[in-house]
């Protein structure tokens, strides 16, 4: 795999450290969760063949410090750092984005917020629930979640949110168990060290964050929404699908759930190529 042009982004708050392979029309991939750069390798590498692919740890995440390490987390804040990585690696025209789980919420605001500097966005399972018609019974979750970290700690409260996540709401079945590809694996132990930062900063700010679907609606020519093809039923899944019906546009199906991208990168990969060419 070749390696990156490794570069650093001083924003507001935070310096950014991103990475970038290939040549071409720039794609930038935001990752979710505690994934960051590394989780998109795969993909990045399997892509630069066609584009120049830029990707980033969020600020708060591995490389990506910020200046005030206690600092409250905001969509809009998190949006603003894309837009000023497409400005430095994109100066001339728009880029593509792709955005998973809660780099799809960062998306769908960069979207929003600065419609010129985007050609086509590509949300996988953005958790913006508060577009469902049952969205008090997730802030419920939300507030379960919260209480739980603070009281009982990472993986009670890590519990509580895996369990809000399942199929239709089930909190007794088991979860998943999905083997990871070796560099997925490799990355566990950083995944655990940003654990704490998400559950406690990125996911009640981020899942409380409510879009703007008027403006959705007047940008829907350049937004696809996303699902995996196994998450049918469970609640990463619902926003999108919903967004997607509310849009009267196609719901785009990846292969896996809602970490396809880590469990299926080669394939999840050659569907965003095509998606992107469409």
């Amino acid at each position: 795999m070749t390696e990156p042009t490794v570069g650093t982004l001083r924003v507001n708050g935070a310096t950014l450290h991103y990475e970038v392979r290939g040549q071409g029309p720039l794609l930038l991939l935001i990752p979710g969760g505690t994934g960051g750069a590394a989780s998109l390798a795969t993909v990045a590498a399997d892509l630069a063949d066609a584009y120049t692919v830029a990707t980033y740890d969020p600020r708060g995440m591995s490389r990506s410090t910020l200046d005030d390490p206690g600092a409250e987390q905001r969509v809009e804040e998190h949006a603003e750092d894309a837009f000023r990585l497409l400005d430095v690696l994109s100066p001339d025209g728009p880029g593509r984005v792709f955005g998973a789980s809660s780099g799809a919420i960062a998306a769908l605001h960069l979207l929003i917020t600065h419609p010129e500097r985007v050609e086509r966005v590509i949300v996988h399972e953005p958790p913006v629930v508060e577009v469902l018609p049952d969205a008090a019974a997730h802030r419920a979750l939300l507030a379960r979640v919260r209480d739980t970290f603070r009281t009982q700690g990472l993986m009670p409260a890590m519990t509580v949110f895996a369990a809000g996540m399942r199929k239709d709401g089930d909190i007794t079945g088991p979860a998943a168990q999905v083997e990871l590809p070796p560099r997925a694996a490799a990355r566990a132990e950083q995944t655990m060290g940003d654990l704490p930062y998400f559950v406690g900063r990125i996911v009640p700010s981020f899942m409380s964050y409510a879009p703007d679907i008027q403006r959705l609606e007047a940008l829907s020519d350049r937004l696809v929404l996303a699902c995996g093809q196994d998450s049918r039923g469970e609640l990463p899944h619902r926003p999108a699908a919903f967004l997607a019906e509310r849009l009267g546009t196609e719901l785009l199906l990846f292969p896996g759930g809602h970490t396809g991208l880590t469990t299926h990168p080669t394939e999840f990969g050659e569907l965003l190529r095509e998606a992107f060419r469409a």
